[in-house]
């Protein structure tokens, strides 16, 4: 997959591409923590597997939406095995976008459903 210039070109982002990105808006996480912090924000709703996870983070390494993090947390409280991610600009920008994409989807379902909604 060759890199995108913009984020619009990666949109529509999947559920768990975004969630993902959304992990990782405010702290680095390895993929166990991703796993976990995807799980309490979709309420249990989006559980991923250990090969959706690390599949969605090769294509996103690919894409240049995240990148492996050199930093490391204390290294007596640390499994020296595990590998963090985090955002690149690129990856916040797609998040971004994408979260305006379904802003406006919502809305549109809001305005076109709303006799049908209560």
């Amino acid at each position: 997959m060759a890199k995108p210039q913009s984020p619009q070109e990666l949109l529509p982002l999947t559920p768990p591409v975004f969630h993902i990105l959304l992990a990782l808006a405010d702290e680095e996480r390895h993929g166990y923590g991703i796993m976990q912090d995807v799980a309490r924000q979709t309420d249990g709703a989006l559980q991923l597997g250990p090969g959706t996870l690390y599949g969605c983070l090769k294509r996103m390494l690919a894409a240049g939406l995240v990148e492996e993090s050199d930093e490391r947390p204390d290294p007596a409280l640390d499994d020296e095995r595990r590998r963090y991610y985090r955002m690149t600009v690129l990856g916040k920008r797609a998040a971004c976008a994408e979260a305006q994409r379904l802003t406006c989807a919502v809305l549109a379902a809001k305005s076109k459903l709303s006799g049908v909604i209560s």
